[in-house]
């Protein structure tokens, strides 16, 4: 999965050279970052120092120095073309201006495509949403006839029901501007207040049985604007929530039309930490085969 969504953000971010030689080493690095972001001990020592000890790691800087190094040279090679060079988002921010008519400095290009590029919870949410459609194959049925002959409703609920389920992020991090009174206590502006989402996905009072997968509670029913906030809320909402659904379904629906799914095993459920979310534990094993479809009147296999 986290190679599915790292090759999507690269082609939205690079356009048609996002296969080019030279993006490889960015590829590479990419995958380094994660990969370091990912080990157990990293994850241990973010928890219990917090950021700060992230940013002081030398294991981190020299990671993200070899992803920075690697995008500020695709940008100074995209200034040096004529008109921005191809398509693309990077191409985009290159030719960006200010509102007083000035280019974004190497620092702020730098900033916006290292976000842009690092690999958010959109592929643990995809490890997921397979994980509970093969623990409820009745869930997969009606998925995969709705990817075939539907219109997307139930395709989209799948994913709002993941999303509910397990949420990208445990928890989102807010810093008061004015006092606010909260549960019976006062609290001064500068507190920083964090909302659980997964223990708001799972309160009775929004959501009957809630700890079941359930796709069925979100068909035709819009999710409520303060008990559905996988993506935060309020002016601080995740920007890329719209693209992170998009991208699910398009993954979802290539695979369903191409390949038939089954898990390996039937045991419960597990998790690992898995950056800033949570991931299914790498023994979920899935077996994949090419699905047999009708074509001209006889079988063939779909390609995967």
């Amino acid at each position: 999965m986290q190679d599915i969504t790292l090759d999507v953000v690269m082609r939205a971010v690079f356009g048609p050279d996002s296969e080019h030689p030279r993006l490889q080493p960015l590829r590479e690095r990419l995958r380094g970052l994660t990969t370091w972001m990912n080990e157990p001990r990293n994850l241990a020592m973010l928890a219990a120092f917090g950021p700060g000890w992230v940013i002081r790691s030398k294991g981190y800087r020299e990671a993200m120095g070899a992803v920075e190094a690697a995008v500020m040279e695709e940008v100074r090679l995209r200034k040096a073309e004529p008109e921005g060079g191809t398509v693309g988002v990077v191409s985009m921010l290159v030719g960006a201006e200010y509102e007083d008519g000035t280019s974004l400095s190497d620092r702020d290009l730098r900033d916006e495509l290292v976000t842009l590029l690092s690999d958010g919870p959109t592929s643990s949410t995809l490890a997921w949403t397979f994980e509970r459609l093969l623990r409820n194959p009745d869930k997969l049925e009606l998925l995969r006839n709705d990817v075939l002959d539907g219109d997307g409703t139930y395709l989209d609920a799948v994913v709002k029901e993941t999303l509910r389920l397990r949420p990208p992020v445990p928890v989102v991090v807010r810093t008061l501007l004015e006092p606010l009174r909260l549960g019976g206590y006062d609290l001064p502006a500068g507190t920083i207040v964090a909302p659980c989402i997964h223990l708001i996905h799972r309160d009775q009072r929004w959501y009957e049985q809630p700890r079941r997968f359930l796709p069925e509670r979100f068909v035709g029913k819009q999710p409520g604007t303060y008990t559905w906030i996988p993506f935060g809320g309020g002016v601080r909402r995740c920007l890329a929530a719209s693209y992170a659904e998009m991208e699910m379904k398009r993954v979802l629906r290539i695979v369903l039309e191409t390949t038939e799914l089954r898990a390996v095993e039937n045991d419960a459920e597990r998790a690992r930490k898995s950056a800033i979310a949570f991931a299914p534990d790498q023994k979920g094993l899935v077996i994949a085969e090419p699905r047999e479809t009708e074509a001209a009147g006889n079988k063939t296999l779909a390609p995967v």
